[in-house]
């Protein structure tokens, strides 16, 4: 998250000015000239000798260019280049075609990803809750009346949507849990703990450990927000299960991997994981058409896994490529 509490510098560079003329008016009186011409006087006290210049931190071009921001009101995109900026995408998949061959017959197969449109974060953030759990159909038809309540889409906002009831919420086919994830969201807007500004100017890491604090958005809620709301390049899903499974596949692995291993089985893919995860679902997409793969799992992740494989279904419904009509598991959405 972005450190707003900046020291105070105008008392600071008002010293600094006054330090620099009591150094030049110094400088000026034991210059050769003022020696030899001017007539012998008694040494000053101690105590009115100028102080020696403070000096002053130069600032990076980065922290330069972001304190220049500040102060004019311009806000930057995102900190890291998004993938919807000129060329990034292709750049992206250039990358992968050369730093890692497995992906290449992929990135050959499939078209390039399309870029779905830029949402306000705290609206993309609220959809996301909204379809937790839910068949595309049925989260479609409660996320429009949900929009119909707060009165239009723009409307969507942190007190409209804390101003609104449980009960108002419950009418509308959203349940007390999910009306408490909402509020809570809303309420972090209104403290200042998050922010739409805050939340595209945030480093990954940073954008991580905040969002994970709302109730009811957890470590894959947030990889998918940042992949296809903020179109972030490098977020690798780790606890997406399609994506563990097409690791598995191309590395030709016995063993679903864990979590802690796919940064180490991925680390090829860096800086663009994200679009490499594109390609990954694509295949195990192709793969679950096509024949029936079978994956080896423990019973202790079974339940855990067949809850991840139907939070995927239906955030890729919602985020589904329009270009491209893919409507099961694997399918994902990007922004333009």
């Amino acid at each position: 998250m972005a450190d707003e509490s900046h020291p105070k510098t105008e008392p600071q560079y008002e010293h600094i000015n006054d330090a620099t003329v009591s150094v030049a008016d110094t400088a000026a009186a034991v210059s050769p000239t003022s020696i030899t011409d001017a007539p012998q006087q008694k040494a000053s006290p101690a105590t009115k000798l100028p102080s020696r210049p403070r000096k002053i931190r130069k600032l990076s071009p980065v922290a330069a260019a972001a304190a220049a921001a500040q102060s004019s009101g311009l806000v930057p995109r995102i900190v890291a280049r998004s993938l919807s900026c000129h060329g990034e995408l292709e750049a992206a998949i250039l990358h992968l075609r050369s730093s890692d061959p497995r992906l290449a017959p992929l990135i050959d197969l499939h078209p390039p990803p399309s870029l779905e449109p830029f949402l306000p974060p705290f609206l993309a953030l609220t959809k996301n809750i909204l379809f937790q759990q839910l068949a595309f159909k049925a989260g479609t038809s409660i996320y429009t009346r949900f929009i119909s309540l707060c009165g239009g889409e723009s409307n969507v906002l942190p007190d409209v949507v804390f101003s609104l009831t449980p009960q108002q919420l419950r009418q509308i086919g959203i349940s007390a849990r999910k009306a408490s994830y909402l509020h809570d969201l809303a309420r972090k807007y209104q403290t200042a703990i998050l922010s739409d500004k805050s939340i595209v100017e945030m480093d990954d890491k940073s954008l991580f450990t905040m969002l994970t604090m709302v109730n009811g958005i957890g470590s894959w809620s947030v990889h998918m927000f940042m992949i296809f709301s903020l179109h972030r390049p490098d977020v690798l899903p780790i606890h997406d299960l399609g994506i563990r499974k097409g690791v598995q596949m191309i590395n030709e692995l016995e063993d679903l991997p864990r979590p802690s291993q796919m940064d180490q089985l991925c680390e090829k893919w860096r800086p663009y994981r994200s679009v490499a995860a594109w390609y990954i679902w694509r295949f195990v997409e192709a793969k679950n058409t096509n024949s029936n793969t079978n994956v080896v799992v423990t019973d202790l992740d079974a339940s855990l896994q067949q809850q991840q494989q139907e939070q995927q279904h239906q955030l890729h419904q919602q985020f589904l490529d329009p270009m491209n009509g893919i409507m099961n598991l694997g399918a994902c959405a990007w922004g333009q």
